[in-house]
């Protein structure tokens, strides 16, 4: 019987390895053990940056709504208050949006919050 080796398996796996490692620095694309090493630190910084994202973007729409609500003579915190209070349900994303793209209407979103805190 006729010996059974896994150099397919073993080809395929370290291939596969090497193509995801394309385009990394020195040794890094081309020997096995130093591409396999830095995808196990790329897959996690891959992980960690997806959530970061969230993070940063979330700041980036706090911002660009307090910027604006200054504008209108109100605090960041004010504005989402009186937001709140009036029953207006607008995310961060699409407000951060409103305030850049749209100045009239925000500045009716700011009436209507400064209306609902004052009642």
């Amino acid at each position: 019987m006729s010996r059974a080796t896994s150099a397919v398996a073993s080809r395929r796996r370290r291939k596969k390895v090497l193509d995801r490692a394309k385009g990394y620095r020195g040794r890094k694309h081309s020997s096995f053990r130093q591409a396999k090493e830095q995808l196990l630190k790329s897959d996690t910084y891959a992980y960690r940056d997806r959530r970061n994202r969230k993070r940063d973007f979330r700041r980036l729409w706090i911002v660009r709504i307090n910027a604006a609500a200054r504008q209108e003579g109100m605090t960041y915190g004010e504005f989402m208050h009186g937001l709140r209070v009036a029953g207006v349900e607008l995310d961060r994303k699409v407000l951060a949006d409103v305030a850049v793209r749209d100045p009239e209407t925000f500045r009716r979103f700011a009436t209507r919050a400064r209306e609902a805190a004052a009642a």
